[in-house]
């Protein structure tokens, strides 16, 4: 196994700012959404001078909240920040205010973990509206190509397997990459012509799940990192020769988080008002900081070998346990997370130390169990 990249074991607060999907949006929807992020956060500080101030507490684990259509990604950590009283928190991968689905949310020590979540495959079902292609590449953008052509069922899939596997794509110019150290979407708002150059993406999977006569059509797709699902629809959509841009987007898979795992805001909110009234547990609404790292080998170690390993000291790997493979793993102590740490030249060697004193998921809790909330 690889060690980690230089820079992914430190770039936990930044990596939750990453804009993976649908850019802010262009031109006069510029000034709406801006008014909606102030009106956001004034709403926000309103409601905090009402309330009581709570103490700020140590919270540890993951809530992959089922984000609602018109919130933005930040406005949610805010929210879900609020209700637990966490002193940290970050998300894992931005959802643009027209997306909905899954926002894996951060608190506390879990936020260490956020660049492994961030790297994993997403999936997302989206709907293309055909006939018209939109600066932004979804329904917020100026229309710059119409057609009255619409394309049939049967060349749609004729063309998918064209854009399965890894292929070239061209960004959208309202995405966040930066241009010599500006974000791509600024320089496209203010008039400049942005020019995004081609670049390697992996598209796992690319299905139809649905066609109308409407001109619109529903796509699942499954992708690595760094994917555009809107410059899918405006490529599909110039090769068919009818253009198309993103009606509809949701996200159903962020790593290791699924569907199942999701939790609408009014549940979330609902168990909180009955946790405050002691009549349910908030740690029911979390997973465990762990979740995040399913897909990297466990090592168990020694309470000795454990305060070396807390201590940032590296353990010497002898005897026929030894693991005989490299790279990175995380280690537990008496079944509980410990760090991550580098295995190389037959030593243990921490790179973060996780520290879960405070509020984590209740025991037992997995991966798509229910919430008390869901009754």
């Amino acid at each position: 196994m690889s060690p980690l990249p230089d820079g992914r074991a430190t770039a936990v607060a930044s990596a939750v700012d990453i804009h993976e999907q649908l850019a802010p949006s262009a031109h006069r929807n510029d000034d709406a959404r801006h008014d909606s992020a102030r009106n956001d956060s004034r709403n926000d500080s309103a409601q905090r001078e009402r309330q009581p101030r709570r103490e700020k507490r140590d919270v540890h684990g993951w809530v992959v909240l089922d984000k609602p259509i018109g919130m933005t990604s930040t406005h949610a950590v805010a929210v879900v920040k609020r209700l637990f009283s966490a002193k940290r928190a970050g998300h894992a991968g931005t959802l643009d205010p027209l997306a909905s689905g899954g926002l894996p949310i951060a608190l506390g020590e879990a936020t260490k973990t956020v660049p492994f979540v961030m790297d994993g495959r997403k999936r997302y079902r989206f709907t293309v509206q055909w006939g018209e292609e939109r600066d932004t590449d979804d329904t917020e953008g100026r229309p710059v190509s119409t057609s009255d052509n619409r394309p049939s069922q049967a060349a749609i899939e004729a063309l998918l397997p064209q854009f399965t596997g890894v292929i070239q794509q061209v960004p959208p110019q309202y995405s966040a990459i930066k241009i010599q150290g500006e974000r791509a979407y600024d320089l496209a708002r203010d008039g400049e012509t942005v020019v995004l150059q081609p670049r390697p993406v992996e598209i796992h999977q690319l299905s139809l799940i649905d066609h109308s006569d409407s001109g619109q059509s529903t796509f699942e797709a499954e992708c690595g990192k760094g994917t555009y699902v809107r410059s899918l629809a405006r490529d599909m959509g110039r090769i068919l020769g009818c253009f198309g841009h993103i009606c509809a987007l949701r996200r159903t898979l962020a790593g290791p988080f699924t569907e199942a795992d999701a939790i609408p805001l009014e549940r979330l909110e609902a168990l909180c008002d009955r946790a405050a009234s002691g009549e349910g547990n908030l740690a029911d609404a979390l997973l465990p900081v762990e979740t995040a790292l399913d897909d990297i080998p466990a090592l168990a170690v020694t309470r000795a070998d454990a305060a070396r390993l807390h201590r940032g000291q590296a353990v010497l790997l002898r005897g026929r346990d030894a693991p005989n493979s490299s790279g990175t793993v995380y280690v537990t102590v008496a079944g509980r997370l410990l760090a991550l740490a580098e295995i190389g030249n037959g030593e243990l060697i921490p790179k973060r130390v996780f520290n879960l004193t405070g509020l984590t998921a209740s025991a037992g809790r997995k991966q798509g169990d229910p919430s008390p909330a869901e009754g």
